[in-house]
């Protein structure tokens, strides 16, 4: 089992800024959760730093390196693309779509990369976007050319693996509002757009899912049914993103104090990152929003909410609470329970990103402390 932390939670999109953060808070919650061995990292490369390391020099002094500190990059995150710590990231950590050329190249970039850092015998993970943003913007011709590139994709991960030995796995990440939001999206993807044309009978082998708990929270899935419905339909799961969204059920709080409750909330809507969010009624009905001031902006009487909010903001993993408000961590255990009857399924993610734009009462005076109590907490999950 190898368990590392996301560094997309680090600013900084060239492959100096890359190291320069490692040494920065790696080597910190290196010594507070594995100080006496390797420790997995998340490794997070934009375009540009991936790009660089096309240079074999600078892959070898990266891997060097990455040795020397005692970091194994087990997985890369290859969802954002560009910088992810601009002003305002919101739909542009959806571009490119898997119907452009650039998330191809950019793909097997990372694919180079991850084989290059690995330690000789080490299989890797590469989590990826769901298509594009917006699930009923897809036209015929996009299907056709995202179906074209997965595929190409796929030989392109066979090759490797008959050339080299190494396997590597793609795995393509739901998410809410996305082309692919839930379960059944991926679903028919592979029955639907992929395994009829995969002739030489490689695709699940090489495209797999990176299955975000966040995600899932928050559109309400059952952790247990996704999981399971993946395994019956031989649809391997790749890699586990542990990540706990912001969840507060109304209907449980008293009504008086329902309109602090409701502040709180608001002071999770920042303005550099998405923030989806599903409403769920008491009859289990749910409306969609594809941030969350556009769902406080239909509260007209705070006193009178019922429902059950659930949020796309990824907070620390071992909280069960934040003030008024809850969180989706007991879907973490719910998902781990399952997990551990997935011999297969060995990568695990933790991928707080957001720890930097968190209201000011939640914030951390050492982010390597707070990621480190998170590593730990999820070993702690995942061993008992």
């Amino acid at each position: 089992m190898q368990i590392g932390y996301c560094t997309n939670v680090h600013a900084g999109p060239d492959l100096k800024t890359t190291q320069d953060n490692l040494l920065r808070y790696a080597s910190s919650v290196k010594q507070q959760f594995s100080p006496n061995a390797p420790m997995g990292v998340g490794l997070w490369l934009a375009a540009p730093a991936a790009a660089s390391l096309q240079d074999s020099s600078q892959l070898t002094a990266l891997r060097q390196w990455l040795d020397q500190q005692q970091l194994v990059p087990f997985t890369l995150n290859g969802f954002p693309f560009g910088d992810f710590h601009s002003e305002v990231v919101k739909h542009d950590v959806y571009k490119p779509t898997w119907f452009d050329d650039e998330r191809l190249n950019y793909t097997t970039h990372l694919i180079d990369a991850l084989h290059g850092l690995l330690p000789p015998g080490m299989e890797g993970s590469i989590s990826t976007l769901p298509i594009a943003w917006d699930r009923h913007s897809m036209t015929p011709p996009q299907w056709l050319q995202t179906s074209q590139q997965l595929l190409k994709l796929c030989r392109y991960l066979h090759q490797l693996e008959q050339d080299t030995g190494r396997l590597i796995y793609v795995c393509i990440e739901p998410e809410p509002g996305c082309v692919l939001d839930v379960a059944k999206d991926m679903i028919d993807l592979f029955n639907e757009r992929l395994l009829p044309f995969d002739d030489d009978n490689i695709v699940t082998r090489y495209l797999r899912i990176c299955h975000d708990i966040c995600h899932s929270a928050v559109m309400f899935e059952s952790q247990a049914d996704v999981l399971r419905r993946y395994q019956q339909l031989g649809i391997q799961v790749g890699k586990v993103q542990v990540s706990s969204a912001v969840r507060v059920n109304f209907s449980e709080l008293p009504a008086d104090k329902r309109e602090a409750a409701l502040e709180q909330l608001a002071s999770f809507n920042e303005p550099r990152y998405l923030h989806q969010t599903c409403i769920q009624d008491q009859q289990g009905s749910t409306l969609f929003y594809e941030d969350l001031d556009l769902a406080l902006a239909t509260v007209t009487h705070p006193a009178e909410l019922i429902n059950t909010w659930s949020v796309h903001f990824h907070v620390p993993v071992y909280l069960e609470s934040l003030g008024l408000l809850g969180t989706s961590r007991s879907d973490i255990l719910e998902c781990f329970e399952v997990c551990k009857s997935m011999p297969d399924l060995t990568h695990y993610e933790v991928e707080t990103y957001a720890w930097n734009v968190l209201p000011a009462e939640h914030q951390v005076e050492n982010l390597a402390a707070g990621i480190a109590r998170e590593m730990n907490w999820v070993r702690e999950q995942l061993s008992t």
